[in-house]
């Protein structure tokens, strides 16, 4: 069972190149793929899944489980590559990712079974099942955390602040929102897109804490989800400035929502990985 004892920062580093090398790989069997959000957000996954969240590997299904709720559902390289290295999944499926048939799919979904809580195809949906699956968990009286993870561009959805206003207004303090801050989404610089900023203040506004952190920095994030569980009256947002293709020096910041990746190129970024981190 995760604990919630506190993993050294080496701990938590090695766990992040590990993943980073398991999206690369599983990117590169099809040539293109979501390889920079994966890379930018292995940190937080490596947080939450060997930090944060209480889960049962030997019983997924424990009542009392915290909820991870994957918005950004095709950012999946990175979750399954994370579940596998957390004991949730076998590590050797990660070759069946994006095969027909395979339940390893593009956008995550509960054909899967429970370590997906939901299927969140269509952008924007997330946190609208995270909100009634906190409201839930107080009602019953769990003590079971919701937690989220929402991409920056999800942000121009109307629904995600119907669902925002909703979670302030029931005062649904065990959920925490994690939202993947790097600007990125297919039509280009979402900042370029829609006027998204100032995204704290947006929420602050809607009656949540907010608490923004460099997405790379693992003592941040540390104290920032800390700070969500000490707040008893309001749920929390995580604000985490991410890097597309971040910790592969000659892809961090490239921007590319659904990346070519030739052979050559994965194999100098595995071995830059191996020479930085091995």
């Amino acid at each position: 069972m995760q604990t919630g004892n506190r993993r050294s920062l080496k701990e938590l580093r090695d766990t992040a190149t590990t993943i980073r090398k398991d999206v690369i790989r599983m990117v590169a069997r099809h040539g293109q793929g979501y390889v920079q959000q994966g890379l930018g957000a292995a940190d937080l996954f490596t947080y939450l899944y060997f930090q944060e969240l209480r889960f049962d590997t030997a019983n997924l299904n424990w009542a009392d489980r915290d909820r991870f709720i994957l918005s950004t559902a095709h950012n999946t390289a990175v979750y399954y590559a994370t579940l596998a290295r957390a004991g949730l999944l076998d590590p050797a499926t990660l070759t069946e990712y994006c095969l027909d048939g395979s339940p390893l799919e593009i956008n995550a979904s509960e054909r899967l079974g429970p370590l997906v809580e939901c299927t969140c195809g269509s952008l924007g949906q997330g946190l609208s099942v995270a909100a009634g699956l906190a409201m839930g968990s107080q009602r019953q009286q769990r003590d079971a955390n919701i937690y989220l993870m929402l991409g920056d561009g999800e942000l121009e959805e109307g629904q995600v602040w119907e669902a925002a206003m909703f979670a302030a207004t029931h005062k649904l303090s065990n959920l925490t929102m994690i939202i993947d801050l790097n600007y990125m989404q297919v039509e280009g610089d979402a900042r370029e897109v829609a006027a998204i900023d100032p995204v704290d203040a947006k929420l602050e506004n809607f009656g949540w804490q907010t608490i923004m952190i460099d997405g790379h920095d693992f003592d941040a994030m540390f104290a920032s989800f800390a700070a969500a569980r000490a707040d008893t009256d309001r749920p929390s947002c995580i604000i985490a400035n991410t890097i597309p293709g971040k910790g592969v020096s000659f892809l961090e910041g490239q921007k590319s929502h659904n990346m070519v990746l030739p052979e050559n190129t994965a194999d100098d970024a595995l071995q830059w990985l191996e020479a930085d981190h091995g």
